[in-house]
């Protein structure tokens, strides 16, 4: 069925002539006022123009390919991002050239929704069109939020910084995802997948504590509706409590962005020492093992989409492939 795979991210920023032109890629069409770039530029210069999730996907590729060869998988590995070099419509353009006919496509987002999938296809579709004749066809994985691969790295990363909050059972745990406008929560299974993701999570970690499901990286005009409260407020909040200690688990995110190092490496831990509230941000998946063979497991299920299919979770399958309708974008998007 197929002859490649395709690793599909966000992308970011590699030094600092990259970070107005890149800021200009992810805000294309949305009306952002150039001083508002001006003051998210500033905070990607602060770490030299650099967000982590480019050398992150580098470091997925480098693991995940001695682990399909490991199981008789002979697949290439192409990578493409949606906003950075190297861009998709670049990627598939060699891929074609490469003759590539057909890939299988992994995208660094474990949800279904209009950001987290819709967009992406959309990206895919835009990338083929202006490729041309012999564009591969590119089929995209199925969401992964209750995957074992997925669970377990978050389980190892929450404990681990438990352990070093060194509290005890009472700390809470403050789950976060990037916050999306209501009009977008409200037409997919977004938030009902974060929250069993977290479930998952939370029954697998040592003890019985407190946890929530919060909010991180809202964008876009104060007046329209975002999922809230936002991990600042409720820092807040677990502070005024009495709260002896929170850990920050990222589970929206299967690596380190730009979001979870400035959001919360930076801003909320900064929030939670003014508060005189001890915090600490558990890791994402990046490449553990676990996660890195789980991608492997999910290229495996298209592979062979008779064989099993691994989830931990309680709400409905998602199709392998996304159908007609997913996650349909709102009229703001249209």
């Amino acid at each position: 069925m197929y002859d490649a795979v395709l690793l599909l991210s966000f992308g970011g920023p590699e030094g600092p002539d990259d970070v107005l032109p890149f800021l200009a890629n992810v805000t294309r069409g949305r009306g952002v006022p150039p001083e508002r770039l001006a003051d998210v530029a500033a905070r990607y210069l602060r770490f030299g123009g650099v967000s982590p999730i480019n050398a992150a996907n580098r470091a997925l590729i480098a693991s995940l390919e001695p682990e399909l060869a490991r199981r008789g998988i002979d697949l290439p590995v192409y990578w493409g991002n949606r906003n950075w070099h190297p861009l998709l419509p670049d990627t598939m353009r060699r891929m074609a050239s490469d003759g590539v006919r057909r890939a299988v496509c992994f995208v660094t987002s474990a949800y279904s929704g209009y950001s987290a999938c819709r967009h992406y296809l959309e990206d895919i579709a835009r990338a083929r069109a202006e490729v041309g004749d012999g564009a591969p066809v590119v089929d995209k994985i199925r969401p992964f939020y209750d995957h074992p691969g997925f669970v377990g790295p978050f389980v190892d990363a929450t404990a681990a910084a438990l352990d070093r909050l060194a509290v005890g059972d009472s700390a809470h745990l403050a789950f976060t995802a990037h916050s999306v406008p209501l009009a977008d929560a409200s037409s997919s299974d977004y938030v009902a997948q974060i929250e069993e993701a977290c479930r998952l999570v939370a029954e697998r970690v040592p003890g019985d504590r407190p946890r929530a499901l919060v909010w991180q990286s809202r964008s876009g005009p104060p007046q329209v509706p975002w999922l809230e409260p936002d991990i600042g407020e409720h820092l807040t909040l677990l502070a005024g409590e009495g709260a002896r200690g929170v850990v920050i688990v990222p589970i929206g995110f299967v690596a380190d962005h730009f979001e979870v190092v400035w959001d919360l490496d930076v801003e909320a831990l900064a929030t939670a020492a003014r508060l005189g509230l001890p915090a600490a941000r558990a890791a994402t998946p990046g490449v553990h093992p676990a996660f890195v063979a789980m991608v492997a497991d999910l290229i495996g299920e298209r592979l062979d989409p008779a064989g099993p299919v691994a989830s931990l979770g309680r709400l409905p399958a998602r199709p392998a492939s996304c159908p007609d309708g997913c996650c349909p974008p709102p009229d703001r998007h249209r």
